[in-house]
């Protein structure tokens, strides 16, 4: 069964048929999801040509990044065509760029920070739960810190299946999170760390969550984006700060001088921290912690929100969250001094003449 569908990307051809549903939509529906957004996203075919879709199994969807840079490519598994840019109307197993994944080679995923094997798996009743965790965690960034990566996955895998099963937006969960990020920050403020802690875990990963569920059920927005990565980016200062004034309550307050250096380096280590951050994207095309290995190890533990939050947990075990912030200025302070480092490394290597690539890209 073929079938033609038009979309803002343009033609979209359809191959077989497919009942079973992935994160609560038929595969057609998820294959016409990705060209919209890819659409959306500024990217276009060639004059001529037409995307094609095989709906009897569920791929990656940086798949799809990749045939729009190239026109005239046809990702296969074996044989079979599964997603590719072709001439209008013709054979794609005639397509001038025909790369089979089978084979078990790995690609670069630029925008998700990582090196890996596109999944590729035909699409069954049997198969869906297994797709859906393989796309879940397709859609997991390979560079983060290391309560993202390591500690709460599966839980929030959990939640995202039961949001999309209900119908719930990513920009939802955006709101309670954001929420629940307001409502921590008043707690901290008030010493009342526990209920604090407890509260900005939720959020965190609810914050886990929008991201996995908007890329998981194609329904990304600009708007969702920027909401979700402006909590992330105003809110940490916030929390250090607050967390700062509920230590009276604890009578642990910090002498006024003492609170005024803790402050200056948690609040302006982490802005010089970002700003760095910024800055080696604008220079050299990339995000700072995808140069080297040493830097995607770093950023495991790098002084970003929650690092942050394991330091002040382990001294509020200890009853000492006042030394619990402390420890947190200084270890920003010594994150934004690697950082500085990295980047004036970056600058050097580039006088010399040496290219500034991530050892992802130089390992696929």
């Amino acid at each position: 069964m073929t079938q033609i569908i038009t979309t803002a990307l343009g033609p979209v051809r359809l191959t077989g048929d497919n009942a079973t549903r992935i994160w609560g939509m038929s595969n057609a529906e998820r294959c016409r999801r990705m060209a919209e957004s890819a659409a959306k996203a500024g990217s276009a075919l060639a004059e001529g040509h037409e995307l094609l879709f095989n709906l009897t199994y569920a791929f990656d969807p940086m798949l799809l990044r990749e045939v729009l840079a190239t026109p005239g490519t046809v990702f296969l598994w074996g044989t079979t065509p599964i997603v590719g840019q072709v001439p209008a109307g013709s054979d794609p197993s005639a397509a001038a760029h025909a790369i089979d994944l089978s084979d078990g080679r790995k690609l670069y995923n630029r925008q998700l920070r990582k090196l890996e094997q596109p999944f590729v798996r035909e699409l069954t009743p049997a198969t869906r739960r297994g797709i859906e965790r393989q796309s879940y965690f397709g859609a997991y960034k390979g560079v983060t810190d290391l309560l993202t990566k390591y500690l709460w996955p599966e839980l929030a895998l959990w939640l995202t299946r039961l949001a999309a099963s209900i119908g719930m937006t990513p920009n939802m969960v955006t709101a309670i999170g954001a929420t629940l990020c307001v409502v921590a920050t008043w707690l901290f403020a008030h010493g009342l760390y526990w209920t604090g802690m407890l509260t900005g875990f939720i959020f965190m990963i609810l914050d886990t969550v929008d991201g996995k569920l908007a890329r998981c059920t194609i329904t990304s927005s600009r708007w969702g984006n920027v909401a979700d990565h402006g909590v992330d980016l105003i809110h940490p200062p916030f929390w250090w700060y607050f967390w700062g004034v509920g230590l009276s309550a604890w009578g642990l307050a910090l002498p006024g001088q003492t609170f005024a250096l803790v402050m200056a380096a948690v609040v302006a280590g982490y802005v010089a921290q970002r700003l760095i951050e910024g800055l080696f994207i604008r220079e050299f095309g990339m995000d700072i912690h995808v140069w080297g290995r040493f830097d995607s190890r770093f950023r495991l533990i790098t002084a970003r929100r929650n690092p942050n939050m394991v330091i002040l947990f382990f001294a509020l075990l200890a009853g000492r969250p006042d030394i619990g912030l402390i420890a947190l200025a200084w270890w920003t302070i010594i994150s934004l001094i690697v950082h500085a480092v990295r980047l004036a490394q970056a600058y050097a290597a580039r006088r010399a003449g040496r290219p500034i690539v991530s050892w992802m890209e130089t390992t696929a």
